[in-house]
């Protein structure tokens, strides 16, 4: 980090077991993403509820090139927040997970959906509720009525669908279809 990591407490005394537990979780999320700038966590004992006992606040700041990730983990009826090493346990892993997806966005490997294959509806049996589609590398695939998402009924030879391919008991066939508008 090119700014030494900082570490606040509000409304408790601080504490070295704390404040190395939190260094200690800081250089691993220095190993998930290394080119963090600069760390702020705030450990927080907002309030004092005999019903609730003491719950702690957490959040962290993470700096980094062109951004700040922040988490804020506050209190919630989850009595095991009154530990304040599950409460860091909790924030840290919210922290990881975040910076793990920036760091993945960063290296553009955010994953992306591929479209379903498309065909044409070539026959349609409709007192028999099963029709075929012809996919655009000529095969012929066979769907049913319970395949389709909007209405069966609706379909005509020629409608073109998207569809996903599954391997049925004669062949393939499409495990769903949908009509493309």
């Amino acid at each position: 980090m090119d700014t030494p990591l900082k570490v606040t407490f509000r409304g408790m005394d601080p504490s070295e077991a704390v404040r190395a537990n939190i260094e200690e979780r800081t250089a691993r999320l220095e190993r998930v993403y290394d080119r963090i700038t600069g760390c702020h966590v705030i450990v927080e004992l907002p309030h004092r509820h005999k019903s609730k006992g003491k719950l702690f606040d957490i959040n962290i700041e993470i700096v980094v090139p062109g951004d700040v990730i922040v988490v804020t983990r506050t209190p919630s009826n989850n009595h095991a927040r009154e530990d304040i090493y599950v409460a860091l346990r909790d924030a840290f892993n919210t922290a990881r997970r975040r910076l793990e997806d920036f760091a993945r966005k960063r290296r553009k490997e955010v994953k992306t959906h591929q479209e379903s294959p498309r065909a044409r509806v070539v026959r349609i049996f409709p007192e028999e509720d099963y029709g075929f589609l012809a996919t655009q590398d000529g095969r012929e695939i066979y769907f049913h009525r319970n395949a389709v998402i909007d209405g069966f009924e609706r379909l005509e030879v020629g409608s073109e669908v998207r569809f996903v391919e599954a391997t049925g008991d004669e062949g393939p066939q499409a495990s769903t279809v949908e009509g493309v508008d």
